[in-house]
Order: C-alpha cells, then sequence, then structure tokens
C-alpha cells in the first residue's frame, strides 16, 4: 500500500489519516510544530502511523494531504512534492490567513496559490469548505453504518 504524507495535523488530517489507515496506508503526519507534538496522535492512530518533519513526509509518501492555513503556503518543502500528488484541503479565511489580495479579489484560487510555491506537484482538491466530521460522516454511510465519527 501507498504511504500518504500529511502536512498539517489538525482534526481535517487527523480524520483523513484514520481514514487512509483504515484503506491499509501508512501515514506520515507534521506540522509545523514539529513531530514530538504529534507522538500521541501517531501512538493513537496506531503502529502504521509515525510522526516526522513536513520535509521528512513529502519525501517518505507517495501521497501527501495538505491541510494547513493558506497562509503557511510560503512554508511548505517543495522540492520533495515534485511529482508527486498532493491533495489541497485548504480554505482560504482572512480572519486566520490574513487578507491576500488575489484571493479577495478571486482572481486566484487557494491552490492555485499553492501551486506557485510547489510548483512541480499534481494537485488535486478535494473536501473543500467542509469540516473534519465530513469525510467520516461520509465514510461511516459507505460503510452501511449510521453513526458518524
Amino acid at each position: 500500500m501507498a504511504a500518504v504524507g500529511f502536512i498539517g495535523g489538525g482534526s481535517m488530517g487527523r480524520t483523513i489519516a484514520r481514514l487512509a489507515l483504515g484503506a491499509g496506508h501508512q501515514v506520515v503526519l507534521s506540522n509545523s510544530h514539529g513531530p514530538e507534538t504529534l507522538v500521541d496522535t501517531a501512538a493513537e492512530l496506531g503502529p502504521r502511523a509515525s510522526a516526522a518533519t513536513s520535509e521528512e513526509a513529502a519525501a517518505a509518501s507517495d501521497i501527501v494531504v495538505f491541510t494547513v492555513p493558506v497562509s503557511a503556503f510560503p512554508h511548505v518543502p517543495a522540492a520533495p512534492l515534485a511529482g508527486k500528488t498532493v491533495i489541497d484541503t485548504c480554505d482560504y479565511g482572512p480572519q486566520r490567513d490574513g487578507h491576500i489580495s488575489e484571493l479577495d479579489s478571486k482572481s486566484l484560487t487557494s491552490s492555485e496559490l499553492l501551486l506557485r510555491y510547489v510548483p512541480d506537484a499534481l494537485l488535486v482538491k478535494a473536501f473543500n469548505n467542509n469540516s473534519s466530521r465530513v469525510p467520516a460522516r461520509r465514510r461511516c454511510r459507505a460503510r452501511g453504518d449510521t453513526a458518524s465519527a
């Protein structure tokens, strides 16, 4: 199975990591605070989950999921993402990210902005404008369960 890296360790990242593990993949978690802040999360997720720096997660993975604020785009590791599929779950929020004129005017999408920082990645937009509960709830329904995560 593929290794799935996560750049951003918030609710959306953890939810998608659980789904990836359930599908048999290995996951590598990262965030801007360092791998030591994700040790408990990785332990909770199980033996196929580990914590790393963003650069290490990108390099070690076949697919990388971005779950970071748009304001963090300038700090993403571009080189290890070249040629890799990057799943962009990021939503622009001016109250959190600060105002970005090109996004405010809608002359650029947040994914187009991300591509400026990772130009050689194969970018896929997913889970846009969803809470972290939506992918888990959809997965449960797909299995025939009625409970949501």
